[in-house]
């Protein structure tokens, strides 16, 4: 599935959508066509139209907090299908490395994606104690970073906007 980069009116990241709703927007004229794959093109019976990579709206979009929601699926995406004690991505659950009862709280930065195999081994106790380390710190991922997390989907042209560290080094 091919996926676009939707920028907000000042140039920064939005949210990725898919082709036909960012066909959609500039058809319309809510958006404006900023990059489009030259290889691919989308088609009606007798027209022809670029293939969009990144869209930027016309109207500035304000949005107060752009927060990811913490859900199952997203710390599974923050963490790379893997799990955090073996590096496996078979039979994934979460793990709570505070656990719940010892008063660990289901937060981004207590929950972590890992194997029933070492979640078992783990069990209800602290890592300190079954003498388990982690691959990486669970961190609470900005908007940016997770719209960075699309690495699979992401294509290079979008970096300029992902990355602007990067883009201009």
């Amino acid at each position: 599935m091919s996926l676009v980069l939707v920028l907000n009116q000042d140039f920064t990241p939005l949210t990725v959508c898919s082709v036909q709703r960012a066909f959609t927007l500039v058809f319309l004229n809510k958006a404006d066509l900023v990059s489009e794959i030259n290889e691919k093109c989308l088609r009606s019976i007798n027209k022809t139209f670029p293939f969009p990579s990144i869209i930027k709206v016309k109207y500035y979009v304000n949005i107060p907090y752009k927060g990811v929601v913490m859900s199952r699926h997203n710390i599974f995406k923050r963490d790379g299908g893997k799990c955090q004690y073996c590096g496996t991505s078979k039979d994934l659950t979460l793990d709570h490395l505070i656990p719940r009862s010892k008063g660990g709280k289901s937060t981004w930065t207590n929950l972590v994606t890992a194997c029933k195999k070492c979640n078992s081994r783990k069990s209800d106790y602290t890592l300190e104690k079954v003498g388990m380390t982690l691959k990486k710190l669970p961190i609470k991922p900005s908007y940016i970073t997770f719209l960075r997390m699309h690495k699979a989907n992401q294509r290079e042209d979008w970096s300029t906007y992902l990355n602007p560290k990067k883009a201009s080094a």
